[in-house]
């Protein structure tokens, strides 16, 4: 492969949802994106053009604020940058992976649990389906959920460990930890390797990712931007075939 070719993980919603994920995608001409119940990651080409960017405002909606996670270029004239913050992409480079006895397997019955957790700890966006996105483990005390981890983003051969979160009382007891190992296992389990995204200033999170055993892959970027106050034409959003 050349130096210079690109990688799956360099624009991974892009590469789940025409891969593994392509069941969810909804696309406008180059623009792809998942259910807004599921996830708000969407997928921008690897270099879009004036039509990309005008079927992703119509896809999105006029005057929305849009999720560019990973986007690294300039937006055109007309859209206004709502926030940014600097990321960081870790990969497994020698996990001590393993299952753990306490860690039960989530289902849909314990989502509303789950977006409560979400919402004292917020470990990042998680929607109302987005357990369909692969297997979510938690950990229960007094039947109580207090610690989850699952998959997001699911590139051919990788998948992103992802809303890995505990409850306040219970931090600092290696749940999380735990749990990492845990989503890690399965994932290697079936032939991928794991991967994660982080805030560049989550010094505490990058340290202890380190320490498990991933390494720094790239740095990236989260950032949203808000389209223009302009009706979009009628051509709708339609599933991928």
């Amino acid at each position: 492969m050349p130096a210079d070719a690109p990688h799956v993980l360099d624009n991974p919603a892009l590469a789940s949802l025409t891969g593994p994920h392509a069941h969810f995608a909804e696309r406008r001409g180059r623009v792809l994106r998942y259910p807004v119940d599921v996830s708000p990651w969407l997928a921008l080409p690897d270099a879009p053009d004036a039509r990309d960017w005008a079927d992703l405002a119509a896809l999105s909606g006029p005057g929305a604020e849009i999720p560019l996670p990973g986007y690294r270029g300039e937006v055109p004239d007309g859209w206004e940058i709502t926030f940014r913050v600097e990321g960081v992409q870790f990969v497994d480079d020698g996990l001590a992976a393993a299952p753990d006895a306490e860690a039960v397997t989530l289902g849909p019955a314990d989502v509303p649990e789950m977006l409560d957790l979400v919402a004292r700890t917020q470990p990042g966006p998680f929607e109302p389906r987005t357990i369909e996105l692969g297997t979510y483990l938690g950990i229960r005390r007094g039947g109580a959920l207090i610690a989850m981890a699952g998959e997001r983003l699911h590139p051919p051969g990788w998948t992103e460990i992802s809303a890995v979160c505990t409850d306040p009382a219970f931090r600092g007891k290696g749940l999380g930890t735990r749990l990492i190992l845990a989503v890690a296992h399965g994932i290697r389990e079936r032939g991928e390797t794991p991967f994660l995204h982080t805030g560049a200033h989550n010094t505490h999170a990058i340290r202890l990712y380190e320490s498990l055993g991933f390494r720094l892959r790239r740095r990236t970027a989260f950032l949203a931007a808000r389209a223009p106050e302009r009706p979009a034409d009628d051509r709708a959003a339609v599933p991928v075939a």
